[in-house]
């Protein structure tokens, strides 16, 4: 299959190094100038749990292409779109029309309505999906992170996988990677999202992802704000009931889930990596300031994520 990751962004240079060492030949669409400003390689630095339980510790100059152009007649077979959420307008008004024959694979959160977002693309040829991976790049431009086992797919309305949804799961498959599937897809990203959002009232406080580890009592507050979101999600006509698996965690004793989770955080090395590497807090921010808007228009109440406000809207303010 010839992909097409469209940006050099943390989650496309993971899986396109390992979509790339699965056999698949893999490019990346960067903006005009950029790619002499990138430089030929990737650094990586990266715990690999798709066999190891633990993680592999993978150290790697990977050598890339990139592209600054794209014309419609291409011949990418799919195009991987793992932008920021706030980002995703944008990137779907141009790539659009350059779509051509392609699939694209929607890679990341969303918080918009998922059809409506992703109506400049042609019908048909959109692809539902969600990493399990994450870090970032360090001031020394090494990408350091985590590929964690499992990737999330699934469909928007309960129908069955489509032959182009089929094929991207037998890509990841492929990498190595096993494949989780949700056939409400709209309500698994809209519970992903507010579950960020609880956890970003703590460890935006704290200052860092990482300071989460190891501190319970913030864990439980972040659990508890997590839980106040749920009602949100549901007025945005989720059924929850249909996502029990995702809602356990806050429909748990959360006095007896943060330790655990806190442990995970601190002690478990793929998730650590993860947590610790992490590098865009503006994204961070974004979330929290979406999801209480979202809050504010709908009349849900949010008193966690309100008392975190200052720590979401100060630093972007200045």
């Amino acid at each position: 299959m010839k992909i097409l990751m469209f940006g050099r962004g943390v989650i496309g240079a993971m899986y396109g190094w390992a979509l790339e060492r699965a056999g698949h030949e893999v490019e990346f669409y960067v903006r005009p100038g950029r790619a002499a400003q990138y430089g030929e390689a990737i650094d990586l630095d990266l715990l690999d749990a798709r066999r190891r339980f633990w993680g592999q510790r993978v150290t790697d100059k990977w050598p890339v292409r990139y592209r600054e152009s794209l014309e419609p007649d291409h011949d990418f077979d799919l195009i991987v779109v793992s932008v920021q959420h706030y980002s995703f307008p944008q990137v779907a008004a141009f790539l659009g029309p350059l779509v051509g024959g392609a699939t694209v694979l929607v890679f990341n959160n969303l918080w918009t309505e998922p059809a409506e977002a992703t109506s400049p693309f042609p019908p048909g040829q959109v692809v539902w999906g969600f990493p399990g991976a994450g870090g970032g790049f360090g001031d020394d431009g090494v990408l350091h992170g985590s590929l964690l086992p499992i990737v999330f797919f699934g469909t928007l309305d309960g129908s069955a996988p489509t032959e182009r949804d089929r094929a991207v799961r037998a890509a990841f498959r492929g990498a190595g990677f096993r494949v989780q599937e949700s056939n409400d897809f709209r309500g698994w990203l809209a519970i992903h999202f507010v579950q960020n959002a609880g956890l970003h009232t703590q460890s935006l406080k704290l200052g860092s992802l990482g300071s989460l580890a190891g501190n319970p009592g913030s864990v439980l507050e972040a659990l508890l704000a997590t839980r106040e979101l749920l009602p949100l999600v549901e007025a945005r006509n989720v059924d929850l009931s249909r996502h029990r698996g995702e809602t356990l965690l806050y429909r748990a004793p959360v006095r007896l889930a943060a330790p655990v989770l806190a442990w995970l955080f601190g002690h478990f090395p793929p998730m650590r990596r993860v947590m610790e590497a992490h590098a865009n807090p503006e994204e961070l921010r974004a979330v929290c300031r979406d999801t209480l808007a979202e809050a504010h228009r709908r009349g849900v109440p949010v008193p966690r994520l309100e008392a975190a406000e200052p720590y979401f809207t100060r630093e972007s303010a200045s």
